[in-house]
């Protein structure tokens, strides 16, 4: 198997896993608080990643060798993506509504692809940027919703491209301020993932480690929940609290999520940054059909999503098989 095919067939794994997590995530959200979901599923993508990495020692006949600047790119990322990425979204989803939010967040791999190419000398074709662009504008025409221009909307309507919900902070003045603008917010979200990708992709090509990697990202973005957590007091008693369904299936979500993870980091050291990044994003064009079969009269299926998903399709098609 060729390394380019290798990538692609991990990056759809990812997407796949990712589109599960936001499908769990609707269902979820209904039963347990956000802020508790997201540290009951970040707490399982420790434990899980953790429990995969152990599998893995037990199985790999080589020795682990330690880099330790990939190390810390790594837990970099993870505050970048597992913590503000999710952050900023979620903030700007309850302030200016989904559409607006997931809007910007599409334009996360075009920061990837800019700060790879000056970062990493990572360079790509003419036609893989047309499809990349047709993938992107593919994406906003699946994204974009009637409410487009309305103010806010409910935060559950949107999900964060890994699917898992916002963690909660302590609001200083200064981020209430920063928390009136839109574009700081979106640009922040979009910037965050991209940042984070970048940190990966740069780890996981000195050090073939996406496993451990996902296990260091994710310990770092449970420590910063947990540190700027507004509420650290009674984590033990809203766990005890809480109702076990919605747990289980935040548990889920992080076992989903952290798997993706692994796949999309893998994917990473054989793929160009951009173009993995793009791959998992695509969430949208399997989200909406698939919500409207399972949740009914949530997000119809319209022309424009056809369309859009068409284009998308088109983008990923001239993309693969430049």
């Amino acid at each position: 198997m060729s390394d380019p095919l290798l990538g692609y067939l991990l990056a759809s794994g990812a997407l796949l896993l990712f589109t599960a997590s936001i499908l769990i995530t609707k269902a979820a959200s209904s039963r347990l608080d956000l802020g508790l979901g997201f540290l009951i599923a970040t707490s399982t993508n420790v434990a899980f990643s953790a429990l995969a990495l152990l599998v893995q020692m037990q199985l790999r006949t080589d020795t682990l060798q330690w880099n330790l600047p990939a190390f810390f790119m790594f837990a970099a990322a993870g505050g970048f993506s597992t913590y503000l990425g999710r952050w900023f979204f979620y903030e700007s989803v309850v302030r200016f509504g989904p559409a607006k939010a997931s809007i910007f967040q599409i334009s996360s791999p075009l920061f990837t692809a800019m700060m790879a190419w000056l970062l990493l000398g990572e360079r790509l074709t003419p036609l893989v940027a047309l499809g990349m662009v047709m993938t992107i504008a593919g994406l906003m025409l699946v994204s974009c919703k009637p409410d487009f221009f309305s103010r806010r909307s409910s935060p559950v309507a949107a999900m964060a491209p890994d699917g898992e919900p916002a963690p909660a902070v302590t609001k200083t003045p200064a981020m209430q301020r920063l928390m009136q603008s839109v574009l700081l917010l979106g640009m922040g979200s979009s910037l965050a993932y991209a940042i984070g990708n970048v940190l990966r992709g740069s780890a996981v090509r000195s050090w073939n480690e996406p496993i451990l990697g996902a296990l260091i990202g994710a310990a770092c973005g449970l420590a910063l929940q947990v540190a700027f957590s507004a509420d650290k007091g009674a984590m033990v008693s809203r766990v005890r609290a809480a109702r076990r369904s919605g747990m289980a299936l935040f548990a889920t979500i992080g076992v989903t999520t952290i798997s993706a993870q692994m796949c999309a980091i893998g994917a990473m050291r054989y793929i160009p940054l951009s173009v993995a990044t793009l791959v998992t994003l695509c969430t949208p064009i399997l989200v909406f059909p698939l919500s409207h079969l399972l949740f009914k009269n949530q997000d119809k299926v319209t022309a424009i999503t056809l369309a859009g998903s068409g284009l998308t399709l088109l983008g990923i098609f001239i993309i693969v098989m430049r």
